[in-house]
């Protein structure tokens, strides 16, 4: 869609965040890496996001014990509530304890209202159940109705089969939150076997680990590098990766900057963005293709 404008700048590319109604910028700040960056170091990436035409922020109760929502309460609510796109998400296998979750979130973001709250990293389809039947998914309704949260969603990166549990179980979620990249149409695909149900049913996309979550350059091990094979850069650009995943029906794809440097380099790509066709994503697929099975996305089941 065409960028729109606030009282900052003009801002990137807006898309539709499913039937929630919402327009989101189609680049979002992944909260667990400014969670561990330096304060100094996060409040010049939030800045960067910001003057780049970013709006749409994530984070989770659980990412540093609270300290991701605390800093985006510190150094971003105060100033530009009124223009962001707020998410958190809550771990939460009971009612009680997403009830607490919820309230903690809120302090931590110095907000009275969250405009996504999503159950987050379903696991497998007995997790589901077992949440469903402790009444997560009862006090995520009910902090919609109260008015604390406006949109509910789910969350998870291991099993394509928790979310089709989900999806089976519900229809109170308006978002999924989900890995969308190259490496994953060869392995467990969420891209196959999740994402044409979440476009049936009209739930906003919100993608993640589009670059493998540090898999892409030879890491193991959550947001880190490594010396395993590399897809990048021995076999596709950091812009094939990142323009693959916005050539798919997602609303925002969330990145995970390690410093201000990455921040600007993602939104520049997003601003170079120009549709891929299939047949262009197909050969993508297969140079990355015979990684996908050994530990690429580290984080697959």
């Amino acid at each position: 869609g065409e960028a729109g404008r606030d009282r900052l700048r003009k801002l990137l590319p807006l898309r539709k965040l499913g039937r929630t109604g919402e327009a989101v910028t189609m680049l979002g700040v992944g909260g667990w890496h400014i969670g561990r960056m330096s304060e100094t170091e996060a409040q010049a990436t939030l800045e960067t996001a910001l003057e780049g035409g970013v709006r749409f922020f994530d984070s989770a109760e659980g990412y540093q014990d609270g300290g991701s929502e605390r800093r985006l309460g510190k150094l971003l609510t105060p100033k530009h509530r009124d223009l962001i796109f707020l998410m958190t998400k809550t771990y939460a296998r009971d009612g009680k304890m997403a009830k607490g979750h919820l309230e903690t979130s809120l302090r931590n973001l110095r907000t009275d209202v969250i405009d996504l709250w999503q159950m987050h990293t379903v696991e497998t389809p007995e997790d589901v159940d077992g949440r469903i039947k402790e009444g997560v998914l009862d006090v995520m309704v009910e902090a919609v109705e109260s008015g604390k949260v406006r949109h509910i969603g789910f969350t998870g990166h291991m099993r394509p089969s928790a979310h089709l549990r989900v999806l089976e179980r519900t229809d109170v979620f308006k978002t999924c939150q989900l890995p969308v990249n190259l490496a994953d149409p060869s392995y467990e695909s969420f891209i196959r076997r999740v994402v044409p149900s979440l476009v049936e049913r009209k739930l906003g996309i919100i993608a993640m680990k589009s670059l493998a979550n540090g898999g892409f350059f030879g890491g193991s091990q959550q947001g880190e590098h490594g010396d395993k094979p590399k897809a990048v850069p021995d076999r596709v650009r950091v812009a094939d990766a990142i323009h693959f995943v916005l050539s798919l029906p997602v609303s925002v794809l969330v990145t995970g900057p390690d410093d201000r440097h990455q921040m600007a380099e993602k939104i520049e790509l997003v601003r170079s963005f120009q549709g891929m066709n299939e047949s262009r994503r197909g050969a993508l697929i297969n140079r990355v293709s015979e990684l996908a099975k050994n530990g690429l996305e580290f984080y697959k089941a």
